[in-house]
């Protein structure tokens, strides 16, 4: 469906506009593929192409937003070589990184309270096992757990400075070993 009136007016720019973007793209093989699509979007427009008062105008919008796509989706491509290497600073868990501050406290509890906390968070029992193997009620336990937790936390933030965010997750602390701090 050749529209007479495209054609013509294609005929006239055509040159003007290939300039144009031969100006900003500096690449004839991109700039004629430009402008291919400015002329299929001439064509699609049809008749109401024909009803334009300046087809030239027309022409030259279509081809400046061409161009403005072209560059918002021109992407710069950069060779990255096959081993880069790794800068990335490791950032160890603070969590993970406990351990040795827990191992240097736990001597410091009294022995009930390292007793169940090496059973039952450090060890294999559970607190109804924990309750069965030392004769007592397993609320007895959980009540024992909870105080001892509670005085190792104490314990951990006055000799590791432990650091909690507001969630109440360990975010950072002092080593006991090296007092350097660690985590994020």
């Amino acid at each position: 469906m050749a529209f007479e009136c495209v054609l013509r007016a294609w005929h006239d720019h055509q040159a003007e506009l290939r300039h144009f973007l031969l100006g900003r793209l500096k690449e004839p093989a991109q700039s004629d593929d430009l402008l291919q699509d400015v002329f299929l979007k001439a064509m699609r427009e049809g008749q109401s192409f024909c009803e334009l008062e300046n087809p030239r105008s027309w022409l030259f919008r279509v081809a400046r937003n061409a161009l403005a796509d072209s560059h918002r989706l021109r992407k710069a491509w950069v060779p990255v070589p096959d081993h880069l290497p790794d800068n990335r600073r490791a950032v160890s868990d603070p969590v993970a990184d406990l351990d040795v501050c827990i191992r240097a406290v736990l001597p410091s509890l009294g022995d009930d309270d390292r007793d169940i906390l090496e059973a039952c968070d450090l060890g294999p029992l559970s607190q109804d096992d924990y309750a069965a193997s030392n004769g007592i009620s397993l609320p007895a336990a959980k009540a024992r757990i909870r105080r001892a937790r509670a005085r190792l936390r104490d314990e951990l933030a006055r000799r590791c400075n432990v650091i909690t965010d507001s969630s109440g997750k360990v975010c950072c602390h002092n080593s006991v070993a090296d007092n350097t701090r660690t985590g994020h």
